[in-house]
């Protein structure tokens, strides 16, 4: 029963986060639309707000929920908290965090609020990146991949991931 269980979990977790990367590149998207002539701005605008709402509604928190439920059930089915467990759930409260701050953003959008630049967003963007690298670490390597090792892999993954961010806009402004 708990490779069934676990099976679920992981294709669940995939299609949660194929939701959360996608939804935040619509909300650039959707951020950009807003600088365009007006005529313009609206179809893309009207465009992409049935696109998040659907990705966000019918993809990403049913994938968010299967998760945790999922999730919830290979706890109980393990029965035990070694180490790694423990900081995984850690990375896993931070995803929720996460999830909910792009609900916030999504009731933004909604309104037409745009309180943060395409910039900001891409940025925020990769937080997911991080959260999943760390998860996937922690879960796939466990205990032989010492602490101060895997903080120093996710620093220099997050110092990368920035450099990329500012070459990338550099590359767009030409």
């Amino acid at each position: 029963m708990y490779l069934y269980v676990k099976a679920l979990h992981i294709i669940f977790v995939v299609t949660w986060f194929a939701g959360l990367f996608y939804v935040v590149r619509l909300f650039i998207y959707n951020r950009e639309a807003e600088d365009k002539p007006e005529h313009e701005r609206i179809i893309l605008q009207q465009q992409f707000a049935i696109m998040i709402r659907r990705l966000w509604f019918g993809i990403t928190w049913p994938s968010g929920i299967l998760t945790l439920i999922f999730g919830g059930w290979m706890l109980i089915l393990y029965g035990g908290f070694p180490t790694w467990l423990m900081m995984k759930l850690g990375f896993a409260a931070a995803l929720l965090l996460y999830h909910w701050s792009l609900h916030i953003l999504y009731k933004q959008q909604s309104r037409h609020i745009f309180m943060y630049t395409s910039q900001q967003l891409r940025l925020w963007n990769e937080m997911a990146t991080l959260l999943l690298v760390a998860i996937v670490m922690l879960v796939v390597v466990k205990s032989s991949l010492g602490l101060w090792w895997g903080m120093g892999g996710l620093l220099i993954l997050i110092l990368l991931l920035i450099g990329a961010i500012k070459v990338y806009k550099n590359y767009r402004k030409r």
